[in-house]
């Protein structure tokens, strides 16, 4: 029988777009786990991993593979204080991580894995972002792994947030209505194009979930 709608050819390829993206980004971001030292000050309407956990608790996040021979980039407030690292393929596969660099002013950090021949994402120019632009949101939301989310860019160069709790401090963020939600931070807003334009790191909650404000720091950013 023939479908209740059919689709005419701008709006199948419009969501061949969203299904080819998702095939090609997804195998690149990774889920992160990791045992924690201490809880996390952060203030309660942003989501941190670590918020409001006793010593030597558990917390996860996503990460974005950015080399083919397992360098991860990530939040650095998904990595701080981290006894223990370990991240998850999108193939299943296990692997121990160390942390190799941190920047706490972006809220940025890399990590390694000992791999080889991995999925990379394509790194593109957040500077040619529009405000309406149509982006995914991939990441690990809640644990549950390889999430994909739709929506636009709501605002750019976004600051004075207090996000990070730094006067030195850089907040540049992409504003999304994606659904992000905890366990994205770290993973990758992406484009239509399937490039990663901004690395997912809080959302605007009295709760704690989504409510249609979420940021990515700038890929950008992330490249210097």
């Amino acid at each position: 029988t023939e479908p209740p709608v059919k689709l005419d050819a701008d709006a199948s390829s419009f969501s061949q777009a969203f299904i080819e993206v998702a095939d090609k980004v997804t195998p690149a971001i990774v889920q992160i786990s990791v045992v924690s030292e201490r809880e996390n000050p952060h203030q309660e309407f942003f989501f941190f991993p670590f918020k409001d956990m006793p010593k030597e608790q558990r917390g996860s996040g996503s990460g974005i593979i950015i080399s083919k021979d397992g360098y991860i980039i990530t939040n650095n407030h998904v990595v701080e204080n981290a006894s223990k690292v370990s991240v998850g393929l999108s193939d299943k596969r296990q692997f121990d991580a160390i942390v190799v660099g941190t920047d706490p002013l972006t809220d940025l950090a890399v990590v390694k894995i000992e791999a080889t021949n991995l999925p990379v994402a394509y790194l593109g120019n957040s500077d040619n972002l529009k405000v309406g632009q149509w982006v995914m949101a991939i990441g690990n939301p809640l644990s549950l792994a390889s999430t994909v989310t739709a929506g636009i860019v709501s605002a750019i160069g976004r600051g004075q947030l207090g996000l990070i709790r730094d006067s030195y401090g850089v907040e540049n963020f992409i504003q999304t209505d994606a659904a992000i939600n905890p366990g994205n931070s770290g993973g990758a807003l992406v484009t239509l194009d399937g490039k990663l334009i901004g690395i997912n790191t809080a959302i605007y909650s009295q709760r704690g979930g989504y409510i249609g404000i979420g940021f990515a720091v700038p890929a950008n950013m992330a490249k210097n």
